[in-house]
């Protein structure tokens, strides 16, 4: 198995490494930056709303192989008092399938479960096998389907550091029957 580490990064530093590999991993993705076909005005108005914002929490995980070389990252950031969005993660091509990812994922669900998070959440293309598999394994659920005008077609995850409220999505996808918890709940 291939020996590496993953560290978590400063913003900044953090940004260096994305910028440089994300054409490698995304270069057939046909979505496209927002930011692009904005007018001056509009760039204007998301700058003064993301004011308004604070400073959410932000994670920002690479991983490096036991030469030092950058192979893979994740990043998100809160979305409010009890929501992760795990925005982007990618692993470069020749260092896929030696386990990585699924090491950045274990420890970025370590990492917002210990910081108090409740739910965690990610999109993906509907065929990208390769991370929603995992994301599956780690007790992520299938959450919605989405059309998004960048992406195209897109599934949603989450994962649920409570538990009852993981069962209580069981539920609601008509995979249990309702259990004592789950009627008192709701009154059942």
């Amino acid at each position: 198995m291939m020996e590496f580490e993953i560290r978590i990064l400063e913003g900044k530093e953090f940004d260096k490494y994305y910028q440089a590999h994300k054409e490698t991993v995304f270069e057939e993705d046909h979505s496209y930056v927002l930011w692009d076909i904005l007018s001056e005005e509009e760039l204007t108005n998301i700058k003064r709303l993301k004011e308004n914002m604070g400073s959410p929490y932000q994670l920002c995980l690479a991983a490096f192989d036991k030469d030092e070389n950058f192979v893979g990252w994740s990043w998100g950031f809160q979305e409010n008092s009890t929501t992760y969005y795990m925005c982007n993660s990618a692993v470069l091509p020749e260092y896929r399938r030696h386990g990585i990812y699924g090491a950045m994922l274990d420890k970025t669900l370590a990492i917002l479960e210990a910081e108090g998070f409740q739910m965690v959440y990610s999109r993906h293309c509907a065929t990208n096998n390769a991370v929603i598999i995992p994301k599956l394994k780690a007790g992520f659920l299938i959450s919605k389907m989405e059309l998004d005008d960048k992406f195209g077609v897109l599934i949603h995850l989450h994962h649920y550091f409570n538990e009852k409220r993981k069962r209580v999505m069981d539920y609601r996808a008509g995979q249990i029957k309702p259990d004592t918890d789950i009627k008192k709940l709701f009154k059942i």
